[in-house]
């Protein structure tokens, strides 16, 4: 008889290589049967031992069937005042990592987040913990869990001093594994792009793309709310001092200030116009005995301006003032307004102004109370001295802009200032002249940190001489009928502004560019999300 261990199925003697052959295959075999029986094992562990599955899973989708009398408590309240305390809370996953018997988990709640620890115990079962380190990022959750005081801070999340000991866990709504992008490359510094083995960012139209999840990153939760505060505080600023908002027509006959950069739009059998600005409708409210209106809305503008700060649609914060007998009156009260605006971000939002610093650091904004007030001529003299050519008369450029700006801030050590009697030539026809200096107006514009986020003037309330002015500029008196018709029946005088809601905020935190602050922004190449 032969050799069994040598020889095929026919009894035939194999060679070496055959004999190898044969054994690599038994031993693959043998793994194969191995690794079946460890995972029946396992099988029949979880069938015997999941002593937790009634402490997690997969919720149904809630239907507003009943209500739940649980209390859920804010992320941000969870501090080592309430340590050993039993709380609900419902957030994101925002990552996890498994170790051993024990799953660390983040989750976020807008800008804030805590660590929770899913462990292996006497009432936490193997299969719970694994079912934790299964859940895809960004699902939202609900945990039950003891607050617990750490020994050394947690760095990575807001609420350093405590952790959550998971006693509950469900997903009430399960996100795609794979994401477009991921929360932490969204929120890391961009300035680490240029380190090398630094860790990966996202750029802006990627951003921009997927903005749902953008706008999750904490410096985007810190950035809106700090932007509704601005709004808030226009509003409350004005409302104190007698102000009362109005809301204005948006689709209009003609075009608001009588420019071609305008979104015509088909309007039954005829053409219509968006708004490029509230600003007849302000004046019409001020003729009709208003005295101080604002306006909070959408303004478009068809221009084609693919830079940093430009939008074909932003907010507008307008308002609008009858004066006695000086349009200082209303320039003073504008300023004061800022220096409010200004106090109250300060004051009531050092949170969000800390969390968008991680990301985009920048210098704190600094201003003066009451706000500088310069005369054109003063800042066209202050670059003449730095060596910066231009007419007297010559409207300030953009870069001309921003060096005043440095400029202002060295010698007078802020970053908001107004600049006051621009000269006639460079302003609308509506501008009222300066009575002793034909080349000037009455007309004034505002910076922050050396771009300008407010035009304004004191109107022509006369219809002869708006007319004059008009003609002035070679407008079709026609297509401003309306306009100057609406001072014929007697208008007290009266100046105002507009500021744009997302140029305010973008200067104010110091970021690069206004998309930042434009939830879902309109620029020449960009109409969605």
């Amino acid at each position: 008889m032969g050799d069994v261990d040598g020889s095929g199925e026919s009894g035939q003697i194999l060679s070496k290589k055959g004999q190898k052959k044969q054994q690599k295959e038994a031993e693959k075999a043998e793994l194969k049967a191995k690794r079946a029986a460890e995972q029946a094992a396992k099988a029949d562990v979880q069938v015997e031992e999941d002593f937790s599955q009634d402490r997690y899973g997969i919720l149904p989708v809630i239907k507003s069937k009943e209500k739940v009398s649980r209390q859920i408590t804010r992320v941000e309240s969870l501090t080592a005042e309430i340590a050993e305390s039993t709380v609900w809370i419902r957030g994101r996953l925002h990552t996890s990592r498994s170790k051993g018997k024990q799953c660390f988990m983040v989750i976020r709640q807008r800008q804030f987040s805590v660590q929770g620890v899913v462990y292996a115990s006497a009432e936490i079962s193997k299969q719970m913990v694994k079912f934790a380190a299964n859940i895809s990022k960004e699902s939202i959750i609900d945990v039950e869990g003891v607050v617990k005081k750490v020994d050394q801070k947690i760095e990575s999340c807001t609420q350093q001093d405590v952790e959550i000991h998971v006693k509950q866990l469900f997903v009430v709504s399960e996100s795609v594994p794979r994401l477009p992008l991921q929360i932490d490359d969204a929120t890391r510094p961009e300035t680490e792009e240029d380190v090398e083995g630094a860790q990966a960012t996202v750029k802006q139209d990627t951003r921009l793309d997927n903005r749902i999840l953008d706008l999750r990153t904490t410096t985007s939760q810190a950035i809106f709310k700090l932007e509704a505060a601005v709004c808030q505080l226009f509003r409350d600023t004005l409302t104190e001092r007698g102000f009362v908002e109005i809301h204005t027509p948006k689709i209009i006959s003609a075009a608001s200030e009588g420019g071609a950069n305008v979104f015509e739009v088909a309007y039954f059998k005829r053409s219509a116009y968006l708004a490029q600005s509230p600003q007849l409708y302000k004046q019409m409210a001020i003729c009709a005995d208003f005295e101080k209106v604002f306006t909070v809305g959408g303004v478009f503008r068809a221009e084609d301006s693919n830079t940093h700060r430009h939008l074909t649609e932003f907010v507008g914060l307008d308002l609008e003032m009858a004066f006695d007998y000086h349009y200082h009156d209303v320039v003073d009260l504008i300023g004061e307004m800022f220096v409010e605006i200004f106090k109250g971000l300060r004051d009531k939002c050092q949170t969000e102004i800390k969390t968008v610093n991680k990301q985009f650091p920048s210098e704190p904004f600094e201003f003066l109370q009451p706000a500088l007030r310069l005369d054109y001529r003063q800042g066209v003299k202050m670059l003449h001295d730095a060596g910066v050519e231009m007419g007297d008369e010559d409207d300030l450029t953009t870069p001309n802009e921003k060096f005043l700006g440095k400029l202002v801030k060295e010698k007078y050590h802020t970053d908001f200032f107004i600049l006051d009697k621009y000269p006639l030539a460079v302003r609308p026809f509506y501008t009222m002249p300066d009575p002793s200096d034909p080349k000037l107006s009455n007309s004034y514009d505002m910076f922050m940190r050396g771009e300008e986020i407010l035009s304004g003037a004191q109107r022509i309330h006369d219809p002869e001489l708006l007319t004059e002015r008009a003609k002035h500029h070679q407008i079709e008196l026609e297509t401003i009928k309306d306009y100057i018709d609406s001072f014929r029946f007697g208008a007290p005088p009266h100046a105002g502004g507009g500021i744009g809601l997302e140029r305010v905020t973008m200067l104010y935190l110091g970021l690069g560019n206004i998309r930042k602050t434009s939830m879902f922004p309109r620029d020449p190449k960009r109409l969605t999300p």
